[in-house]
Parts: structure tokens; C-alpha cells; sequence
């Protein structure tokens, strides 16, 4: 089941509000993928809007980390969820949304993907350990 995105069939004027028009499917959205950390990675593929693919990551293990002092990039393991600045709630929860601080093997880095519609974590390293 979806949910639905055409502002509730609403035309503006100054008259009652009364639907002009079913819902078409296009106007459907759907429920958030919030990726959580696991032992095992689990994405699914999801049919979008102009038969395009979007794939979700649902659990995640890896992540594509960028060393801006070096330019290299590695697959390293997450460790945990440190903060998510947009929602407390989210770092304590453990899930990951762009713009989250992630610990990582190589240290603190900054998720910049989109992973509930990009399928990967990607992030960078701002702060090295050890």
C-alpha cells in the first residue's frame, strides 16, 4: 500500500474543496527504508515512476569511504552510527540517512549517499583514528 502524494486531490479556489479527479498511481509514494546496520547486506529493487528502478538498501555492513588527503577510496565495515543531525532519534535507533556521522575501520566519516534510494553508503573521512 502506498501513500499518497497529489496534495488530496485539491484544486485552489475559493469555493469548497471538493476532488476533481481520482488518484492516479503516479501520485503514489511510498513508506521509508530506514537502513539500519547488520551482519548481512539486503537491498531490494523497487519499480519507480516511468518504469525506472530504484534500489533500497535495507541493512547495511559496508561503506565506500573517500580519504580527502589521499583521494583513495575504500570499502570499509561500519562500526555504528555516531549522529545524525537532522534526528537524534535516528544515531540512537541506528539508522543511516545522508548527512549522518558514521564511525568506520578507517575512523569518523560523513555519509553524502542517499542510502534508502541509492542502494549504497557512501561517505567521507573527517577524522582518522590511530
Amino acid at each position: 500500500m502506498g501513500i499518497y502524494q497529489g496534495n488530496d486531490l485539491k484544486k485552489i479556489t475559493g469555493g469548497k474543496k471538493r476532488p476533481h479527479r481520482k488518484p492516479r498511481k503516479y501520485e503514489m509514494g511510498g513508506y521509508p527504508v530506514n537502513t539500519m546496520l547488520s551482519d548481512k547486506e539486503i537491498r531490494e529493487s523497487d519499480r519507480v515512476f516511468g518504469g525506472n528502478t530504484k534500489v533500497r538498501l535495507k541493512y547495511a555492513v559496508f561503506a565506500n569511504v573517500v580519504d580527502p588527503e589521499t583521494k583513495s577510496t575504500k570499502k570499509v565495515r561500519i562500526l555504528r552510527v555516531l549522529e545524525v543531525p537532522s534526528n537524534p532519534q535516528l544515531a540512537r535507533r541506528g539508522i543511516i540517512t545522508k548527512g549522518a556521522i558514521i564511525l568506520t575501520e578507517l575512523g569518523k566519516a560523513k555519509v553524502t549517499s542517499r542510502p534508502s534510494q541509492d542502494g549504497v553508503v557512501n561517505a567521507v573521512l573527517i577524522e582518522k583514528t590511530g
